[in-house]
């Protein structure tokens, strides 16, 4: 009885110093998982490190915001626009000459003549002023009277010959009235209806008037 509490004794004894000096097969569970301090028996310590995971937190996106796409406004123009010009006044056509008798031919626009049989004078007229004239002249004789009124050239011949009477030529014709018109002729001698001119005055009559201008015959 004796020799087996001894021997109890002694394993208990044997078992404390095992436990301290860590030489035993089975070491001592690390609870709480912290660093084991080295015994005097010499164990190599576990050192359990851990570390911590790196968070990374994205940064905040900001949305850029777009430029303003609202138009600039049109400067206006300060600049004052230029006056328009003002037209020219229409040029006052010019009286009738007071001196001519024929009211029809100063007033035709273009060249016109005009013939006073009482006063045995001619003109011509443009634009209702004389251009040349009074010139003499000597008209129809009583029998064969020149007509009055207002007339229109309608032809003209450097020279006419006269069938009535004999192929007698008519210097520088300008036909008025069928059978009657301007020519060279005598100024002491009445026609026969025609109206006689000098030489000068008839060329001057045949250059000026044209196709279609007026000719008044006032009594």
């Amino acid at each position: 009885m004796k020799r087996l509490l001894a021997g109890a004794a002694a394993l208990a004894t044997a078992f404390v110093l095992a436990a301290c000096s860590g030489g035993g097969t089975a070491p001592a569970a690390n609870v709480g998982g912290g660093a084991v301090a080295a015994g005097t028996g010499g164990g190599t310590p576990t050192t359990s490190s851990t570390t911590p995971a790196t968070t990374t937190t994205a940064a905040p996106t900001t949305a850029s915001t777009p430029p303003s796409t609202t138009p600039k406004p049109t400067p206006t123009s300060t600049s004052a626009k230029p006056k328009p010009k003002p037209a020219p006044k229409p040029k006052p056509e010019p009286a009738p000459d007071p001196g001519v008798p024929c009211a029809a031919a100063a007033a035709a626009p273009g060249t016109a003549a005009c013939v006073d049989l009482s006063a045995h004078k001619a003109w011509i007229l443009q634009g209702g002023q004389v251009v040349y004239g009074p010139v003499p002249m000597l008209p129809g004789r009583k029998s064969n009277p020149t007509p009055t009124g207002t007339f229109h050239v309608y032809s003209k011949e450097k020279m006419h010959l006269s069938k009535e009477f004999d192929n007698a030529e008519m210097p520088n014709s300008v036909f008025f009235y069928p059978g009657d018109a301007f020519h060279q002729g005598s100024l002491s001698v009445y026609s026969h209806g025609c109206i006689h001119l000098s030489a000068g005055a008839s060329l001057k009559f045949f250059n000026t008037l044209h196709i279609g201008d007026v000719v008044q015959v006032v009594p």
